[in-house]
């Protein structure tokens, strides 16, 4: 009777209206009328990996992770089989899903019963459904020919999803863009943006709505957003998306390299110019160009994009011939570029022009609930790295990430989690499953983040004496520079402007500390 009424809600679904989220939710909430698991997941396949649709008795990062096939051989057998897989008790291929089940409160306890059920349309496998319970023994007595039929069914809702739709169009854009090795370079990092939070939501409702005109698109938030990512998805939906799209990340750059980057020169144009040179907007004549802090640049050097935008000409240096470029302009800034404006270090004209459409990156705090799935996707980067088999990030770490602050954004929390893992995997000796506790984010956080802690939760260092003040204000100078250096890529400009100091008296200090080398003088 359970399995009637389990394909019943299947077949009910297919016809109903309902987002492709709540379908694949619904599709698991049956399958459990019948199907006695503890953990499941309906995965998309993407090329080499597996992407996560939905899942039940899961831990929350799991949904943040990317599954490659080649580091998985369960998903990988499920993917090359036409017909539902059952894995033994006895099978020794370890499963993706051990210690992340919600009911599983031995980290190390392994899954004793797994099936998965791969999923074609019309012909080509769309994604897979798995299944996991402690209990070896829970599905002995599931048909085959039953888990079959759902698998055909659980298709079929996908298809209803317009899945098979997406697939077509990511595997027919893939090898298209290999114009230039920065454009190649780009589509490798993705354009994916990760979250279910309401800003994220919005964010991508945004792109989708911007991506399919020509308008100039300004990106502002703070540093470590992800307004990069943000400008790549918009150039990813665009109908330029065939054809290049170039980087630029102005604050790298002193005004006369910037010119000749963006612009161009001409064989002896200044010295050292040995030879012509097309600049980026040429080189992206038809497709995109991202400039990346465009509030770093020069008057003199923004006026000259004003004059791209406004006309779509490009002089190259030492030249009088003008070049017509048609170029789909994005620029990224975390100043506030109106404010530039009052006080004369930003041109009012050119704002205007790239603010035609204004799209605002949030900040992490504000999309808090974002962070367990961000969290799962740059665990599963850091395993694959270090070449571990498992990584779970334990109850009271993932307490520690909720509530921090996160000064810096997306990129604070992906450092934080790397170097967690390398810690965490330092610790767990033999154990093939590696739990990151709170004491491996000790040094990320102040003391403030561990209040609602219980001291045996912690497992702490204890400090072992105290530092005189002048010791604590030395390592307190040396946190702050190394964090805002971090945040900034390595750009000691860009850190002494966050840090409200003259760039000479930076340089002198991070030297006192030993964060930078003394310039020898011969």
């Amino acid at each position: 009777m359970n399995k009637l009424k389990t394909l019943a809600a299947i077949a009910t679904d297919l016809t109903a209206i309902l987002s492709a989220e709540d379908r694949y939710q619904r599709l698991l909430d049956a399958l459990h009328i019948a199907i006695p698991y503890d953990a499941a997941a309906l995965l998309r396949v993407e090329g080499e990996a597996l992407i996560p649709l939905a899942a039940n008795g899961l831990t929350p990062d799991a949904m943040g992770r990317e599954y490659l096939l080649k580091n998985h051989p369960r998903f990988d057998i499920i993917c090359g089989s036409n017909e539902p897989v059952f894995f033994s008790r006895e099978s020794n291929l370890p499963d993706p899903f051990d210690g992340m089940m919600v009911m599983d409160k031995n980290a190390l306890k392994h899954i004793h019963a797994c099936l998965g059920c791969p999923l074609h349309i019309n012909g080509k496998l769309a994604g897979i459904l798995v299944a996991d319970a402690i209990d070896p023994t829970a599905f002995n007595k599931l048909p085959k020919t039953y888990v079959m039929a759902i698998g055909a069914m659980a298709g079929a809702q996908m298809q209803t999803a317009d899945l098979l739709e997406a697939l077509e169009k990511k595997a027919e854009h893939q090898g298209q863009l290999a114009f230039d090795l920065m454009q190649d370079i780009h589509l490798q990092r993705g354009s994916k943006i990760l979250g279910k939070s309401k800003v994220i939501t919005q964010l991508r409702k945004e792109i989708t709505l911007i991506a399919k005109s020509d308008y100039t698109i300004l990106i502002s938030g703070e540093t470590g957003v992800g307004k990069e990512l943000v400008a790549r998805s918009i150039y990813s939906q665009s109908r330029r998306n065939d054809k290049p799209l170039l980087y630029l990340n102005c604050a790298s750059l002193p005004d006369n390299l910037a010119e000749s980057e963006l612009f161009g020169h001409v064989k002896g144009a200044f010295t050292g110019a040995v030879g012509n040179r097309t600049g980026k907007f040429e080189l992206s004549d038809g497709g995109t160009l991202f400039l990346d802090e465009i509030g770093e640049l020069s008057l003199e050097i923004q006026a000259k994009i004003l004059r791209v935008i406004q006309e779509g000409e490009v002089q190259r240096v030492g030249s009088e011939e003008m070049i017509i470029v048609d170029v789909r302009l994005i620029a990224a800034t975390n100043r506030d570029l109106k404010e530039e404006v009052k006080t004369g270090r930003f041109r009012a004209d050119l704002y205007h022009r790239l603010n035609v459409y204004p799209v605002e990156t949030p900040p992490l705090r504000e999309r808090k609930e974002d962070i367990a799935l961000l969290a799962g996707y740059f665990v599963e980067k850091s395993l694959v790295q270090l070449g571990l088999h498992a990584v779970k990030i334990g109850d009271n770490a993932l307490k520690l990430l909720l509530q921090y602050n996160w000064p810096g954004n997306v990129r604070e929390l992906k450092n934080v989690i790397s170097r967690s893992v390398l810690k965490a995997s330092f610790d767990s000796g033999n154990n093939e499953t590696v739990i990151i506790l709170p004491k491996h984010l000790s040094g990320d956080f102040d003391d403030s983040a561990y209040s609602d802690l219980k001291p045996e939760d912690l497992s702490l260092p204890k400090k072992t004496s105290l530092l005189s003040l002048r010791e604590e204000v030395k390592l307190f100078q040396i946190r702050l520079i190394k964090s805002a250096l971090a945040n900034n890529n390595g750009n000691w400009a860009a850190t002494a402007r966050n840090l409200g100091m003259n760039r000479s008296n930076l340089f002198n200090l991070a030297t006192r500390l030993g964060i930078r080398e003394k310039k020898k003088t011969t």
